[in-house]
């Protein structure tokens, strides 16, 4: 059982900080389930969609380290308020854009940059801040290798559960009318805003790392656990925007009902992420490079069961996988190099990671939704290929395998 680190507090406020990382994926999953209908409703492409996700991909790439360092020289306070404040305004207006769009107000161009200004480049650089800021906090009162382990499964736990909640009531909301989940979306984040106004407490100036210092990605303590991740996450970003696409054209449903339908094969995913994170990785007490293995493994079969048109079930039961087999091996990553790092450190290791995740995502959705285009099951297939080989890497390389 691990002692609080002192510059913490008495009492950290870790609830508090899940609760944050919730309420702003919450935000975020319950917009997932309409994106595809929303752009097929507003006459956008499905590359459209792509590019406006990689956007929101740099700004995480861009930002991350910023923000993850901020957290610690300004304070998790600071870097909280000004994210959501960014989020809830950014989305209201992305809110607004979309309606337009789907009144014919806006079109073409000029509707487009919207969507890449708004959803992508504005909420891109505000989610960015908030699982660096979490994860170096965790990492700040945690000090052995279980309870850090579990404390970042309970970041993907409640990301977990933002999914299952997002997918429920983005879908139960599209089944109203796509405008009612765009409307949901800056509520909740503006919920999230007074939440860490009210009651996240300040840092002293003795708690904060005045200039925190920026973490190298070929650092030898973080490198192949970076690879490890990018490799799981490039996989997972081939696949995560076309779900709507795939949910459509599978099934021959209709706007509402692929919205429907494609929050529960998110739930799906949810599920299987909070199984992992909530239950099998806090009761395994497997070290980081164990997760890495035998989440990739999960994950992997989840990939080869999605690629053959089988219906629904086993679409939802290879979704399910994936969320499975990356819930279980993602605190194996973000905890493993963390273990290895200084407390000054924690904060720029965060930003990286989180940056890592984003570079990810800012060419396979574009990528996969301009594959997909072309034949659909052709993102699935890439992504199974880099999921196989992040799988031989964790299972091969010697580092991995030392790590402790």
């Amino acid at each position: 059982m691990s002692t609080p680190h002192p510059d913490a507090g008495p009492r950290p406020q870790i609830g508090l900080l899940l609760g944050s990382v919730f309420l702003a994926y919450l935000g975020q999953m319950t917009l997932n389930p309409i994106i595809a209908p929303l752009s097929r409703e507003v006459g956008l492409a499905e590359w459209q969609i792509g590019v406006t996700i990689s956007a929101a991909a740099v700004m995480l790439v861009v930002t991350s380290q910023f923000w993850g360092r901020r957290s610690q020289s300004w304070g998790r306070k600071p870097v909280l308020v000004a994210a959501f404040g960014l989020a809830t305004a950014t989305m209201a207006a992305f809110a607004l854009v979309a309606w337009l769009g789907m009144a014919g107000v806006l079109t073409g161009t000029a509707l487009f940059v919207l969507f890449v200004l708004l959803r992508g480049i504005g909420f891109g650089s505000a989610i960015a801040a908030v699982p660096p800021t979490a994860q170096a906090y965790i990492a700040d009162v945690t000090d052995d290798e279980p309870t850090r382990v579990k404390g970042m499964a309970g970041i993907g736990a409640v990301q977990g559960v933002a999914m299952v909640g997002g997918s429920v009531l983005g879908g139960l909301l599209a089944a109203v009318g796509l405008l009612v989940p765009l409307i949901a979306v800056p509520a909740l984040l503006a919920a999230g805003l007074l939440l860490i106004a009210v009651r996240l407490r300040r840092e002293t100036h003795t708690e904060l790392v005045e200039q925190p210092p920026r973490i190298s990605p070929l650092d030898t303590r973080v490198w192949p656990f970076l690879v490890a991740g990018f490799g799981m996450f490039t996989a997972l970003g081939f696949i995560q925007v076309i779900t709507g696409f795939v949910v459509q054209d599978r099934l021959g449903l209709d706007a509402r009902a692929t919205g429907l339908v494609t929050g529960g094969a998110l739930l799906a995913a949810g599920v299987g992420m909070v199984l992992a994170q909530g239950v099998i990785v806090p009761r395994s007490g497997w070290a980081p490079p164990r997760l890495l293995r035998v989440g990739g493994m999960i994950a992997l079969a989840g990939f080869v069961a999605l690629i053959p048109d089988a219906g629904a079930t086993l679409l939802f039961v290879a979704i399910l996988l994936i969320g499975l087999g990356l819930g279980i091996a993602t605190p194996g990553y973000t905890a493993g190099p963390s273990l290895l790092m200084r407390r000054e450190e924690q904060g720029g290791l965060a930003g990286l990671i989180g940056a890592t995740n984003g570079l990810t995502f800012v060419i396979a959705p574009t990528l996969g939704t301009a594959l997909y285009g072309a034949w659909p099951p052709l993102p699935i297939v890439l992504g199974t290929i880099i999921m196989a080989i992040v799988v031989a890497f964790v299972l091969l390389h010697p580092r991995l395998r030392e790590a402790r």
